[in-house]
């Protein structure tokens, strides 16, 4: 409820009910009637704020963000213009005021009267979009400079002796007798996924290459501690010179295995993973079979990892992203698209 609320911006509505009411409280004695004042309130304030809006939520995203500003005046200039000449005519059927709706009679007038304050009114409503942005914008950047310093000192807390870890793991590699290649290229996988996480992931964004590779190697380690599972990793070929934020899309794979079925007599457990890029947008799918409550247990706080991803997804790829989670005939379904800059 409180979603839909902010999504059609009804909380606007008692602010544009008070405005409405104090226009009428100020002008209703400039017309012959109280009922003709609140149609011309009415008429005035539905006019401003769908100019507002469209101002606010169409042309500022997709005009004047993205630098168009000569074509954000011509457009925000003659919406105005035309917005209030047509105001004129439906006002002047109103009131019965023929000089509202023959609007060149007296044209320096009508501009003065109409036109100009329409483009203050607008503008106002434009400023406040903008020192809004602005302030959610700052309180953004402190949120990411905030958790990163904190994902940086966990980062160093968990780097005790990286060196002492991988000479220990050498160790282990030549200990185990040769002729058991399995468990050491096990290993060798397994300190790959390591020096990724110690090294190569240091807060910035990777290739997405390594990112896939980081991927195969702990799906090759799940297989082999799993049995009865089959995993389709698919990878488009345009999967390729890019980069994208490390550790983004491990979460979802964790989960995948942690949640998987366990069925037994024949059935199987599966997993299948997608991973594709069009019109510049990544497009993630993994799905797995599953026996119930996974729904619950994903939104489990015991949930670190993919509460954590969404948390970046938020910061860092904000109204850049769509996650979408279901649960439907035994399988649970993970859908994510990233809008790459």
């Amino acid at each position: 409820m409180r979603d839909t609320i902010f999504r059609y911006k009804l909380h606007h509505l008692p602010l544009w009910l008070i405005f409405g009411a104090l226009w009428f409280f100020l002008r209703y004695q400039d017309y012959h009637s109280p009922n003709t004042a609140l149609k011309v309130t009415a008429i005035k304030i539905f006019d401003l704020a769908l100019l507002i809006y469209i101002v606010n939520y169409l042309l500022v995203p997709k005009l004047l963000y993205r630098r168009k500003y000569v074509l954000f005046c011509i457009v925000f200039i003659s919406m105005i213009t035309i917005s209030s000449i047509l105001k004129m005519q439906v006002l002047g059927r109103v009131t019965n005021t023929p000089q509202l709706i023959d609007w060149t009679s007296n044209f320096k007038t009508r501009i003065y009267d109409n036109i100009i304050p329409h483009f203050f009114l607008v503008i106002a409503g434009l400023a406040i979009k903008l020192v809004t942005d602005y302030f959610r914008m700052q309180k953004r950047l402190v949120e990411i400079a905030k958790e990163k310093a904190e994902t940086e000192l966990n980062f160093l807390k968990s780097q005790i002796n990286p060196h002492f870890l991988f000479n220990s793991l050498n160790s282990v590699y030549f200990l185990i007798d040769k002729n058991n290649m399995e468990a050491r290229q096990a290993l060798h996988t397994f300190s790959d996924m390591l020096r990724y996480q110690l090294y190569e992931v240091k807060g910035e964004k990777i290739p997405i290459e390594k990112e896939i590779g980081y991927l195969k190697d702990y799906i090759g380690l799940q297989k082999l501690r799993i049995e009865n599972c089959s995993v389709q990793f698919n990878v488009d070929e345009g999967m390729k010179s890019f980069f994208i934020e490390p550790l983004l899309l491990i979460p979802f794979v964790e989960n995948s295995f942690k949640h998987l079925s366990h069925y037994i007599n024949g059935k199987k457990n599966e997993i299948q993973i997608d991973l594709s890029k069009q019109n510049g947008e990544v497009r993630f799918q993994i799905r797995n079979t599953t026996e119930g409550r996974q729904v619950h247990e994903f939104s489990d706080a015991g949930g670190i990892g993919l509460n954590n991803v969404k948390r970046r997804l938020e910061l860092l790829y904000p109204q850049k992203h769509e996650l979408n989670m279901a649960e439907e005939q035994g399988w649970y379904d993970v859908q994510l698209k990233i809008k790459l800059n």
